[in-house]
């Protein structure tokens, strides 16, 4: 892990964050070791700074939410930080930014593939900000935050979650519990169409028509996202 190239890399990652005057590198070499790295070389891994940086992670991206869509309903604001902070978007990111040539991996991890694991790359995403933060400061991790990754997505609510995605964040969030999904055929071999009924804790929320299971699933979802914003 060691070596010029190495430190050259992270270097440029704090270049790119905005921080000048960078110091001793420890905090953010640590950001990228991972598990399998650790215990093969019997130091420590980036797991207590991956705790810490969710956390500051989800604070920098609900600050931001709350500012920029402040005619929003508390539900909305939820689905919108849940697409922001998964696995997925953060591994998307890492990916541009390079951080799979940065992290220290084990030898099998490595072999088979894992600088591209979008979980390990969301994870040393969070490492990273939580470097950041204890090393230079909350304005540092939020200029990054905003600036490599919230502010590059795409905030249609549209683009953002397709609506099972949507409403699956919702129930576990808000209702304890995860959509169900049953469905039934209305048409024939020649035009197929599908009812499906969404229910979360045994109450049902929405009803969908489509031509496939997955289009029923979909339109269920949605008129249960519509139901439960007209509430708010």
């Amino acid at each position: 892990m060691s070596g010029e190239n190495h430190r050259r890399r992270l270097r440029a990652l704090l270049k790119r964050a905005g921080v000048r005057g960078q110091g001793d590198l420890a905090l953010v070499e640590r950001a990228f070791v991972h598990e399998s790295y650790a215990k093969e070389h019997r130091c420590a891994s980036n797991e207590r700074m991956e705790f810490l940086g969710d956390s500051v992670l989800g604070w920098i991206v609900a600050d931001w939410l709350y500012a920029r869509f402040g005619e929003e309903p508390e539900g909305m604001l939820t689905l919108r930080k849940a697409a922001l902070v998964n696995d997925g978007r953060l591994a998307a990111t890492a990916r541009r930014l390079g951080f799979a040539e940065a992290i220290a991996l084990g030898t099998g991890m490595r072999n088979s593939g894992g600088a591209d694991n979008t979980s390990i790359l969301a994870d040393a995403f969070e490492a990273f900000v939580a470097a950041l933060w204890l090393g230079y400061g909350a304005d540092a991790a939020r200029a990054f935050v905003v600036g490599e990754h919230v502010e590059r997505i795409d905030h249609d609510a549209g683009a953002l979650l397709d609506d099972k995605t949507r409403l699956q964040h919702y129930a576990q969030e808000h209702l304890a519990g995860t959509p169900v999904y049953r469905e039934r055929s209305r048409g024939t071999a020649q035009a197929p169409a599908f009812v499906s009924t969404v229910t979360v804790n045994g109450t049902t929320l929405g009803t969908g028509r489509g031509p496939s299971k997955k289009a029923a699933q979909q339109a269920a979802a949605q008129a249960a996202l519509l139901a439960i914003h007209a509430k708010e």
